[in-house]
């Protein structure tokens, strides 16, 4: 990547005077010469006194080591002084350039290098989504198995699965997530009495090792949950830009496991410590509204079982789930009524009254707002 040249970054490779100063033509720093820049390769110097450089026409870019091993990319769009000893080479960045050089001694040329990292690249590269499903499962739920060519994600939303590939049988809980890798044969079930709900999302993937997330559980940290959701509100949204939103966020999403797989332990220790707390307040009001969502919940109540203050927790809701917890109440409760809709045990007007609705009218409302058809609609379906 080429980076901004200033009196901070440069400060190892010598100095950047300020922006008014011109390249100085006296005596005592030799007489500027004019170097046509080449494009593809750039001839390496050592600067065997102060080298004064400065931008002549056209776009150029000014590479300096210290050891010849590692190189730093520099956009050259103002005058600098390089310390005698400093490596360094000029080429062009786009289309012809030149370049302006001053030395009381002249740079000793030292070979040559050719071009790179002048351009951030992304260290994960996703080709394409395929499926991207939220599952509603019945209880005692088992998938028995495949492989296929793509990789695979599969997060918790609510309840457990057990995820078992290549000999492990993971427990995954809510908030869990796991990704097999490419022909990877994987299974799934949930034990009996329990009906997860989760999202499965497979992908193709080009140029990235996903070995440090296979044959692992996650505990998602609280930026991927919220990508996941706002992946699924694009998804629901699908206009003509929301594919390639989606696409952003899934890369965004492997990036930050494969940080959270590949860090030093000392800095996953610091990094979980400065996160742990708002995490884990979020995580804990979840779990006491998927185990009471049949009971009669409000924010001050969820508050109080987590030990902060109703306030506190909408602050958390809104910066890290982008939604309040009244409207994550309401959205889980909606859930719930689908999975009894399923089970037939019940009619409407006794799983709204389970729900804590205070009418059948209210909760069919709130049901068709959310997913566009009525209970009524919605049994028919799964029946």
């Amino acid at each position: 990547m080429i980076r901004n040249l200033n009196q901070v970054t440069f400060r190892d490779f010598g100095i950047v005077p300020p922006e008014r100063t011109q390249l100085a033509r006296d005596s005592d720093k030799g007489v500027a010469a004019v170097w046509q820049l080449p494009q593809t390769q750039a001839q390496i110097y050592r600067a065997r006194s102060e080298t004064w450089i400065s931008c002549g026409s056209g776009t150029s870019v000014l590479s300096v080591s210290q050891d010849g091993e590692i190189y730093q990319n520099f956009y050259l769009d103002k005058t600098v002084c390089v310390k005698s000893g400093v490596l360094f080479g000029l080429s062009s960045f786009l289309g012809e350039a030149t370049a302006l050089v001053a030395a009381v001694t002249d740079p000793e040329q030292v070979g040559q290098r050719t071009l790179d990292n002048l351009r951030m690249d992304s260290h994960v590269q996703v080709e394409g989504i395929y499926t991207f499903f939220y599952q509603e499962k019945e209880q005692g739920f088992l998938f028995p198995g495949e492989s296929h060519p793509l990789a695979e994600l599969t997060y918790v939303d609510q309840g457990a699965l057990h995820s078992v590939a290549d000999g492990q049988d993971l427990l995954l809980k809510q908030g869990d997530l796991v990704i097999y890798g490419p022909d990877q044969w994987h299974m799934q079930y949930a034990d009996i009495g329990v009906a997860p709900r989760f999202i499965t999302l497979s992908f193709e993937i080009k140029g990235t090792d996903l070995k440090p997330l296979l044959n692992r559980k996650f505990t998602a940290p609280q930026r991927t949950v919220t990508l996941l959701q706002s992946m699924l509100q694009e998804q629901e949204r699908m206009d003509d830009y929301s594919g390639g939103i989606i696409l952003a966020q899934l890369n965004q999403l492997l990036l930050l496991l494969l940080r959270e797989a590949t860090a030093p332990k000392d800095r996953k220790l610091q990094t979980a410590s400065a996160v742990h707390s708002e995490n884990e307040i979020i995580r804990q009001a979840q779990q006491f509204i998927s185990a009471n969502i049949r009971q009669k919940l409000t924010v001050p109540l969820v508050a109080r079982q987590v030990d902060v203050s109703p306030s506190y927790l909408t602050a958390l809701f809104h910066k890290n789930l982008q939604i309040s917890p009244g409207e994550y109440i309401r959205r889980i409760k909606l859930q719930e009524s689908k999975q009894m809709i399923r089970e037939n045990n019940l009619n409407f007007t006794q799983i709204a009254a389970e729900l804590q609705y205070s009418t059948v009218h209210h909760f069919s409302r709130q049901f068709k707002e959310k997913f566009g058809i009525t209970p009524t609609e919605y049994a028919k379906s799964v029946r």
